[in-house]
């Protein structure tokens, strides 16, 4: 329609690794979600659990009296969603094949793991003194 203002293709957060800011990322994440209503609730649920895993494990690992920065950017692209989270602090070892742990009911040692399954590529670098996670989860409509 004439006049009319596409809905932003690029979200974006920044602040500190500490558990109030998890609050944050779920906000970026609804206002996608209003913005383009052609994205399905299993995409956003997927790539929301996703980021709220990785994003966690990144404030409860924090080094004690380490100030850890964050800054989180959804694009939204006809075809996929692609996240990506980048933040400050040592580098993060990441297992090859995060795997669930033996005792489903367990606390923690998932949270990679169920990231995965729901993503259909996640990588992680440490550049720049960085690390950077990568989500991508290829939309419903382009599985089709």
């Amino acid at each position: 329609m004439a006049g009319e203002v596409p809905a932003p293709a690029e979200y974006t957060v920044s602040g500190l690794a500490v558990p109030e800011s998890i609050e944050l990322l779920h906000d970026v994440l609804a206002e996608a979600r209003a913005d383009h209503p052609s994205l399905s609730e299993g995409d956003m649920s997927m790539i929301e659990m996703a980021i709220i895993e990785i994003a966690g494990n990144v404030v409860q690992h924090a080094p004690p009296g380490l100030t850890v920065v964050y800054t989180f950017v959804l694009d939204v692209h006809d075809d996929r969603l692609v996240g990506v989270l980048s933040h400050s602090g040592p580098e993060v070892e990441v297992a090859d094949d995060p795997e669930m742990p033996d005792d489903l009911m367990a606390e923690s040692g998932r949270g990679l793991a169920l990231a995965e399954a729901a993503l259909d590529e996640l990588r992680h670098e440490f550049t720049d003194d960085q690390n950077v996670w990568t989500l991508v989860r290829r939309r419903e409509v382009a599985r089709a």
